[in-house]
């Protein structure tokens, strides 16, 4: 349905690209921030956007990004990444949310919240994009509310999830033979009771990864004949266990990423899923100080994306499940990442929300909760390319530069004991410390208030390697 076009053409403009971005191998594109009110939790913060799912149509090539708002959802093209342009808006059911959540079948999109009644689900057709999208229906006449959704096969998967007729369940299976009216298949609850709610799932031939909570990580099969779930395996209290949120596999099902978004700063988990009765951690990932994981996306066999509260877009190389390291990042939310310092409320919801890196072209959709829509560039870590080509780097930034009290510093690709030294530009040591590190993303601080304004250079020591870097005091 057509909007207003002068409104679309107001909000189509892109923001200025004023602010620095804190990065590493991931380059900047495009950014677009057009929803201009703040949802009910923001208490403060700016939140107005939530997730974002790619779509490319098939007629044409173009692409575009979904993405969640306070106020409803926008459709962005994103052909030209470099200029994102709003080609329409479908308002919410409830125009005022905090969790909005998209996926695709074939032409039509699936549009949910988790907000209060009145809530439902919208569908629409996209192929009459880029002049419009269709909606077929808006209501809910299919649910009152659902977490989250994914696509799998021709099957529609409805995370904690309620309806007007059964109330709330943990999730839901539904059939899209009819696209335009999914419907219900089965319920997890019918086999499966004691599972309070299903945050998320990942979904594969209808073996569903389901992050459920504080239940920990569970692996069903949906068996359509039989019209029943099955439990394949769980996996709970492990290291950092806490309210399981979301997971990917790769490509080859050897290997899936979870994320426990509750308490925050808590371990990106990498485990062997290879053979489900014997689910084995191999590598844990910790971000940024303060930083919350939210959800990660894996790339072939090679790559993973997280998206973080407060931190972001990371990239991890995952091509050795067992030695993970930081490919690159994007600091999306330049109000409290690297450029800023730490954190200053990591439990708010602050930063990037989503991601998607399954375009066509290969560029990287990300959504942040305050900044809006980002258009990101992973080649020169190695995204697209063969990963064995890019080299594991050992690199650090330092912020902020000029520094006055304090200069923070960000190691990455290191374990063990670290030599750091500062000189003056006479060459004299004017400041040294040790350090230990087990974490590849190595955040500390160094106290330069003594320190005569000038120029210094600061030397970063462990073994085998050396780094140098440049700072300002005043």
């Amino acid at each position: 349905m057509k909007k207003n076009l002068f409104l679309l053409a107001l909000i189509s403009v892109v923001c200025g690209w004023a602010q620095t971005y804190a990065s590493f191998n991931i380059n900047l594109l495009g950014t677009i921030s057009p929803c201009t009110v703040n949802n009910w939790y923001a208490n403060g913060s700016n939140t107005k956007y939530s997730s974002v799912v790619g779509w490319a149509n098939p007629a044409d090539n173009r692409e575009y990004a979904i993405l969640g708002a306070t106020n409803g959802y926008y459709f962005i093209e994103v052909t030209n990444p470099a200029s994102p342009v709003v080609r329409d808006f479908e308002s919410g059911i409830n125009a005022n949310c905090l969790w909005r959540e998209m996926k695709t079948y074939g032409n039509y999109a699936y549009l949910v919240s988790d907000d209060a009644t009145p809530n439902g689900m919208i569908i629409a057709d996209l192929s009459y994009l880029p002049d419009s999208i269709h909606v077929i229906s808006k209501g809910n006449s299919i649910l009152n509310r659902s977490h989250t959704v994914f696509v799998d096969g021709n099957k529609l998967y409805c995370g904690y999830i309620n309806t007007s007729g059964a109330g709330q369940k943990s999730m839901a299976v539904y059939s899209l033979a009819n696209p335009a009216n999914p419907t219900l298949l089965r319920f997890l609850d019918s086999d499966y009771p004691s599972i309070s709610s299903v945050h998320d799932m990942w979904v594969q031939n209808d073996t569903v990864f389901a992050s459920c909570g504080y239940d920990g990580l569970h692996i069903y099969h949906y068996d359509e004949i039989q019209n029943k779930f099955f439990e394949l395996a769980s996996y709970t209290g492990y290291v950092q266990a806490g309210y399981n949120h979301s997971s990917f596999r790769t490509a080859d099902k050897k290997t899936l990423v979870f994320c426990d978004e509750v308490p925050t700063n808590t371990v990106v988990k990498v485990l062997d899923v290879s053979n489900l009765s014997n689910l084995t951690l191999l590598d844990t990932i910790k971000s940024n100080q303060g930083a919350t994981p939210h959800n990660p996306y894996i790339v072939g066999n090679d790559f993973c994306f997280v998206a973080y509260y407060q931190d972001g877009l990371y990239l991890f190389n995952i091509s050795n499940p067992s030695n993970v390291y930081v490919a690159g990042y994007f600091d999306t939310h330049y109000q409290n990442g690297l450029n800023n310092g730490y954190p200053t409320s990591p439990s708010s919801y602050m930063g990037a929300w989503a991601a998607d890196p399954f375009l066509p072209s290969g560029n990287i959709l990300v959504s942040d909760m305050q900044n809006g829509l980002f258009v990101l560039d992973a080649k020169p870590a190695g995204v697209g390319t063969q990963s064995n080509s890019i080299d594991k780097k050992i690199s650090a930034k330092l912020f902020p530069n000029p520094a006055t009290e304090n200069i923070n510093i960000q190691l990455l690709n290191y374990k063990g004991k670290i030599d750091i030294e500062i000189f003056d530009v006479q060459g004299k040591s004017v400041l040294s410390e040790s350090k230990n590190t087990n974490d590849i993303i190595f955040n500390f601080e160094l106290n330069t208030k003594k320190l005569s304004d000038g120029i210094y250079s600061l030397k970063i020591s462990g073994e085998n390697f050396t780094l140098n870097e440049k700072f300002i005091k005043n």
